[in-house]
């Protein structure tokens, strides 16, 4: 780890910090998704925990070799998709019978999780441009989560004048297709780097 410039130190530290945000909000949202039936809640707090698993991961495989972390950023892109497919299943489950969460405590809880996120993606944001898939993995996912929680809350204002089940469920549909984008890009970038290894480690 000493070996590693200041950048990347920075880099590190700040993953650490973002992982254990995540982790200390997936158990709040994912408390208050199951006591008030709420799709786009749950498949959020799922989010928060890969993001945690994301970030722990670009933590300790900072270190590595390019085609190593380009390895390791196939893996988390295929992490990235893990909330699309939860989410996609339990919106199956709620299609037939959508059933309308508390509106108050959908919004507050959203917003909760965007001053988490929005202090993630900003913590990360200087790191952002940074040219490996590990990096662009952790901003994504903090950018990705922000907008995903500002739906939530206008979900939640939405079911207060139009008590549905729909509002939330749509959201929760929007959150697992910002996730498969995300996936796609962290994907794309990780081949570059196994592109540009293998012209590195050519004699």
């Amino acid at each position: 780890m000493n070996n590693l410039n200041p950048l990347k130190q920075q880099i590190r530290r700040a993953v650490l910090i973002v992982a254990l945000a995540n982790l200390a909000y997936f158990f709040v949202e994912f408390q208050v998704a199951q006591n008030i039936g709420s799709v786009s809640l749950f498949a959020d707090s799922i989010d928060f925990l890969e993001d945690t698993a994301v970030n722990l991961l670009i933590f300790v495989a900072f270190g590595w070799s390019l085609k190593m972390r380009s390895f390791v950023g196939m893996f988390l892109a295929l992490i990235l998709l893990i909330p699309a497919v939860f989410m996609l299943w339990m919106a199956w489950q709620k299609f037939n019978l959508p059933i309308a969460p508390d509106p108050w405590i959908l919004s507050v809880t959203g917003l909760g999780a965007l001053v988490v996120n929005l202090g993630c993606a900003f913590l990360l944001a200087r790191f952002r441009n940074h040219n490996d898939s590990l990096t662009r993995a952790a901003f994504l996912s903090a950018r990705n989560d922000a907008l995903a929680n500002i739906a939530i809350i206008l979900a939640g204002f939405v079911t207060l004048y139009w008590y549905s089940g729909w509002p939330d469920l749509i959201t929760g549909i929007g959150i697992a297709v910002l996730n498969a984008d995300a996936a796609k890009s962290v994907w794309d970038t990780a081949q570059q780097e196994q592109v540009s290894a293998k012209k590195l480690t050519r004699p």
